[in-house]
């Protein structure tokens, strides 16, 4: 009542007196005005990122086995995507993230990170690649370039405090560290694909840590046994406290759930007695992981809301990539060379004490995981809360990117881009307030790694290019239609050719526009024969290669690292003597490797005998003599087909009195 008898009062004075009391009104105008800035700040912003979290890794995505309490309270109060894309390995999301640009233009395209930068101004292609394939493909960027403008350069430039914690993976040289990218406080360490140890001692090498040795960067020792997702909490809280009273930037990147799977025993063993109603996810330690997770993201919130910060807050949750369904898999254990006493066999032990044959965890009904460019490798977790902005507990179907969270966050603090670099990603403002959509066609995944391929999300399609095809993925253009088809199971790319032109034209733009590193034709590519008959050789088991006869000559091609032949059909008392004839253009070191049937396992050494090929079109010979004491159980013979593909004509295994064991393949 009184201030409106006051207004009345200055509205029936003489225009004298007006005149003479204008100065003042302006004057509380003004105050009022600063007065309402004031009580209106710039908003804090929190991005809270987790390491190899799947989609269906949380209660709130659908897990009936994972519990994430915290997860499902965030969820109540944010907007839940649906359709959230990130790349299918962490550094190139981490760099899209902090840049706003796809991997394509920034340039780290797979999970390199903890690399060497690499000579300034080298070439992006290798000097060769396997005779196997047809391109060549080009490497990645192992730091994020010191010339972007990083989100949190532009946050600090506007005033805000910025601190980094957890996991970078963007670079080990000081000037591609937190601090060279905006990051006035860090607790870090690099190389750090994964954290040094999830245990105290961090910064130096604990007993029986696999990760190895001493680490660079900010990250010091808590308390033995302190477990790292709760120490990397401690000091994002610590940084909230001196910084209550003016805006800040928390990129909080925890290192859960990425290996080496340090968990807390009292809670994996009570998700041992667990089991999924779905029948799909079952590892007790991934689960313990999580709630770890879910308890640090608990802790941040409990903060805010505690100093009166939420209702001033973006707050972005989500995951790096989809869920790890590869490793750690029966097959792992059971090719693995490691033996008691090896740093990594207790890990192992651990490992098939609670987990058994599982791996880490299992997407479904996404198709595979981390490190494809299936749904199950790109798709991931996103909420976004911003009170009075974003309606409480709601869901957006809307297609989105983690190239969207730089211009979301600088459209939320009110600042304009710099515009020193062109930035790929959308503000999300218009879905989290429900006022607009997205004035675009589509979001694109480019993964020239692995399984190289670049797909394209366009609305409910989506299409897979390949360059060529792969033993396991032969189809060269994969159309899905995901509303119909979430668990990519029916390539409708022969039968709607118009579709996949359509979207094949759209990466043809994309690839353009970001200016990315495209495969190049390799000039050393042999052509396969037209006569090849892809069958195993009787008695040779191939792994980790492919095997072919072309022509009464078995052509060898590596699939993996450590290509090799088995046999256990040479049962004969050594010592034995191996006889192969055998070519290789690229030449290289093999070996052959045997236990007796005596022996359960293959030893660590002792019975291993190396032989060099050299690099020659003209057949070679060896005669390889094995001191094999007892009886011959399992040959391995390791040949050099990782540069390219070796050519066998005979190999002879044989012992005293005319016992022989001989593969001829010209017979």
């Amino acid at each position: 009542m009184r201030e409106n008898f006051s207004l009345f009062a200055v509205l029936v004075m003489p225009p004298s007196s007006l005149m003479k009391i204008s100065f003042f009104l302006l004057t509380v105008i003004v105050s009022i005005s600063c007065g309402a800035a004031e009580s209106s700040p710039k908003p804090n912003i929190v991005l809270f990122l987790v390491d190899d979290m799947g989609w269906m890794d949380s209660s709130v995505y659908g897990s009936e086995y994972y519990e994430t309490p915290n997860m499902e309270r965030l969820a109540a109060t944010a907007m839940r995507f649906t359709d959230a894309y990130a790349v299918p390995l962490c550094s190139p999301t981490r760099g899209t993230i902090l840049s706003g640009q796809y991997s394509a233009r920034h340039g780290i395209t797979t999970a390199s990170g903890h690399q060497p930068a690499g000579p300034e101004g080298a070439s992006r292609y290798p000097e060769k690649a396997s005779p196997a394939s047809q391109f060549i493909y080009p490497t990645s960027k192992n730091y994020l370039d010191p010339s972007l403008v990083s989100i949190a350069e532009v946050l600090k430039e506007a005033g805000y405090r910025t601190g980094h914690f957890g996991k970078w993976h963007l670079g080990v040289a000081p000037e591609h560290r937190p601090a060279a990218h905006g990051f006035e406080t860090s607790w870090f360490c690099v190389p750090d694909p994964g954290p040094p140890s999830y245990f105290s001692p961090y910064a130096v090498q604990a007993e029986g840590n696999p990760r190895g040795k001493s680490k660079v960067g900010t990250i010091t020792d808590g308390p033995e046994g302190e477990y790292i997702v709760d120490r990397v909490t401690d000091e994002a809280l610590k940084f909230i406290d001196p910084h209550k009273g003016e805006p800040f930037f928390l990129n909080l990147w925890q290192y859960g759930l990425h290996g080496p799977w340090g968990h807390k025993e009292e809670y994996t063993a009570e998700f041992a007695k667990k089991t999924d109603p779905r029948g799909f996810q079952k590892n007790p330690i991934m689960a313990s992981m999580i709630k770890s997770v879910d308890e640090s993201l608990g802790r941040i919130l409990d903060k805010l809301e505690a100093d009166g910060l939420a209702e001033n807050t973006l707050f972005i949750f989500s995951s790096d990539n989809g869920g790890n369904v590869h490793s750690n898999t029966a097959e792992d254990f059971e090719k693995s060379p490691i033996k008691p006493g090896h740093p990594k066999y207790e890990f192992m032990e651990d490992w098939k004490k609670w987990a058994g044959a599982e791996g880490p965890t299992n997407n479904a009904p996404l198709r595979e995981g981390k490190g494809r460019i299936y749904e199950g490798g790109q798709r991931v977790p996103l909420m976004i809360r911003w009170p009075g902005h974003v309606e409480a507990g709601v869901t957006s179907e809307v297609v989105v990117h983690s190239v969207d969270f730089y211009p979301t966050i600088l459209d939320v603090a009110g600042l304009e881009p710099s515009g020193q670099q062109v930035l790929d990603g959308l503000s999300l403002v218009p879905v989290l307030e429900q006022k607009g959509e997205l004035d675009r066609e589509a979001v694109f995944t480019w993964f020239p790694h692995q399984i190289p391929a670049v797909s394209v999300r366009a609305g409910d399609w989506k299409l897979i290019r390949r360059w060529e095809s792969h033993r396991e993925y032969p189809e060269l253009r994969e159309l899905y239609h995901l509303r119909e088809d979430l668990g990519e199971t029916n390539n409708l790319a022969s039968k709607m050719p118009e579709k996949v032109a359509e979207l094949d034209a759209l990466i043809d733009g994309f690839i353009k526009k970001t200016g990315a590193v495209v495969p190049i034709p390799n000039p050393d590519y042999l052509e396969p024969v037209a006569a090849i008959k892809k069958s195993p050789t009787t008695g040779l088991v191939p792994k980790q290669c492919e095997v072919a006869v072309i022509d009464g000559v078995m052509r060898v091609t590596a699939t993996g690292k450590r290509p090799f032949l088995g046999t256990a059909q040479a049962k004969f008392a050594g010592p034995l003597t191996v006889k192969m004839r055998v070519r290789s253009p690229h030449g290289g070191k093999g070996s052959l490797v045997w236990k007796t049937e005596a022996q359960e396992t293959f030893p660590e050494e002792g019975q291993v005998i190396d032989y060099t090929l050299s690099a020659a079109e003209d057949w070679q010979d060896l005669a390889l003599e094995l001191p094999v004491d007892g009886t011959l159980g399992t040959l391995r013979i390791f040949l050099p087909a990782e540069k390219g593909p070796v050519d066998v004509e005979m190999i002879e295994i044989s012992a005293g009195k005319g016992k022989v064991r001989q593969w001829a393949f010209s017979e």
